[in-house]
C-alpha cells in the first residue's frame, strides 16, 4: 500500500495514533497494589503472539491504520526473550517506539534497545527507601532500579520518565523527594493517580492520592507553572482527520527551574475525550479502552489459515480493527453507578 492510511477514528471523532502492546503478562515483581505476594496464572506460551505475529500487527497499524507510536508494555517487557531484535524489526516500520518497565533489567539492555531504534523509557519507582521499595514490591531490588535508569539517561533514551502511583499511608510523603530525585539526576517526575485494575480486587478510591493533592504538596514546596494540557494545549493530530489526541498527562514546569513535573490523573481528571490510545494484550486481544470489558481477538485472525500473510488477511485484520475502534465508548465511567471492572489487571492488559 503506497497510500496514505484512512486514520482510525471512532463514533466520536478521536482519532487514534498511539499502539501500546504488551509483550508479556509476566513480571518478577509482585506490587502489592498490583498483584498477590504469589503472583498469578500466567498465559500459556502458545497463547502469545509470536515475534512475526507482533511485527505484522504494528505493521497493519502503522501502514493501514496511521498509527504513529507503539509503546511496549507488560508485565515486564525486558523478560521478553529476544527483545532488541523485535525493538529494531517495529522501529524500522517507521513509528516512535517506547517502553514501560520496572527497570530491574534496563542496566543490562538500555545501550543495546537504543541502538535498536527505542526512543525512550518509563521506569515505575514508587519509593527512595530500599525497605519501603520491597514492602511494596515484594522484591528487594531498588538498587537494579537506580542502575537502570542511569544507563536509560546515559544511553540516550530520553527523556527518561519515573512513573509513581502514590497510595494514602505508603509514599504520600515521599511526593517531594520524588521529584528532587529526578530533578538532580535528570530524570521527569510523573505521579499516576491509582486505577481500579489490581488483580485483587482490594482498590480503595479513598487510599487514592488525587491530583489536587498531589499539586497541593508540590505547590507549598514550588511556584508551579502549567505548560502543555495543564495550560490549556492540546497535541496536533492530523490535519483534518477528527478530534485532537490528548496527552495522559497533565505537566507543570516548577518556576526557575527546567524541571517538569506530569500528574495521570485518570480518576478524577479524566481525558477520555480526546483518547487516542488503542491497546492490544500479549495473548492477541484487542481493547479499545483501558477498562474496556470486551475484547477483539485479532490472535485467531492472525492464525487463521485462510487469509495467510497476505494482502487479503492483512485487510480482514484491518477491518476488524477499524470495527473495534468504532466501538469504543465515550469515557471509563469509573465511579458511576453502573462502572464494571475489567476482567484482566493492568498487568494482562499492558498500561
Amino acid at each position: 500500500m503506497n497510500s496514505a492510511p484512512r486514520p482510525l477514528v471512532d463514533r466520536f471523532g478521536r482519532v487514534h495514533t498511539d499502539l501500546r502492546v504488551s509483550l508479556t503478562d509476566r513480571c518478577n515483581l509482585r506490587c502489592t497494589y498490583c498483584m498477590p505476594a504469589e503472583g498469578l496464572a500466567w498465559l500459556p506460551g502458545a497463547e502469545l503472539l509470536g515475534d512475526d505475529e507482533v511485527v505484522r500487527l504494528v505493521r497493519i497499524a502503522v501502514r493501514r491504520l496511521g498509527i504513529r507510536s507503539v509503546r511496549l508494555t507488560g508485565g515486564e517487557p525486558l523478560l521478553r526473550r529476544g527483545l532488541p531484535g523485535l525493538v529494531r524489526r517495529i522501529a524500522a516500520l517507521g513509528p516512535e517506539v517506547s517502553l514501560t518497565t520496572n527497570g530491574i533489567g534496563l542496566a543490562r539492555t538500555a545501550a543495546e534497545l537504543k541502538s535498536a531504534g527505542l526512543h525512550r523509557v518509563n521506569v515505575s519507582l514508587d519509593t527512595l527507601r530500599p525497605e519501603r521499595y520491597a514492602a511494596i514490591t515484594r522484591r528487594d531490588r531498588i538498587a537494579d532500579v537506580f542502575a537502570g535508569l542511569a544507563a536509560a539517561r546515559d544511553a540516550g533514551l530520553a527523556p527518561v520518565k519515573v512513573n509513581a502511583v502514590p497510595v494514602r499511608g505508603v509514599n504520600d510523603d515521599e511526593l517531594v523527594p520524588l521529584v528532587e530525585f529526578a530533578a538532580e539526576h535528570g530524570y521527569r517526575m510523573r505521579f499516576i493517580e491509582s486505577m481500579p485494575l489490581d488483580a485483587q480486587g482490594a482498590w480503595d478510591r479513598a487510599r487514592m492520592v488525587t491530583a489536587d493533592e498531589i499539586l497541593a504538596a508540590l505547590g507549598a514546596r514550588w511556584e508551579l507553572l502549567p505548560t502543555g494540557r495543564a495550560a490549556g494545549e492540546e497535541g496536533a493530530g492530523p490535519a483534518g482527520s477528527g478530534r485532537r489526541g490528548t496527552p495522559p498527562a497533565e505537566e507543570w514546569r516548577i518556576a526557575g527551574t527546567d524541571t517538569v513535573v506530569g500528574v495521570i490523573a485518570s480518576v478524577t481528571r479524566p481525558f477520555c475525550g480526546g483518547c487516542d490510545r488503542v491497546r492490544l494484550t500479549a495473548d492477541g486481544q484487542l481493547r479499545n479502552c483501558l477498562f474496556a470489558t470486551e475484547e477483539s481477538d485479532l490472535r485467531a485472525l492472525l492464525r487463521d489459515g485462510d487469509g495467510g500473510g497476505d494482502d487479503e488477511g492483512d485487510a480482514r485484520i484491518e477491518a476488524a480493527w477499524r470495527a473495534a475502534i468504532a466501538g469504543k465508548g465515550p469515557g471509563h465511567a469509573i465511579g458511576a453507578a453502573g462502572f464494571v471492572r475489567p476482567a484482566r489487571p493492568m498487568s494482562a492488559i499492558g498500561g
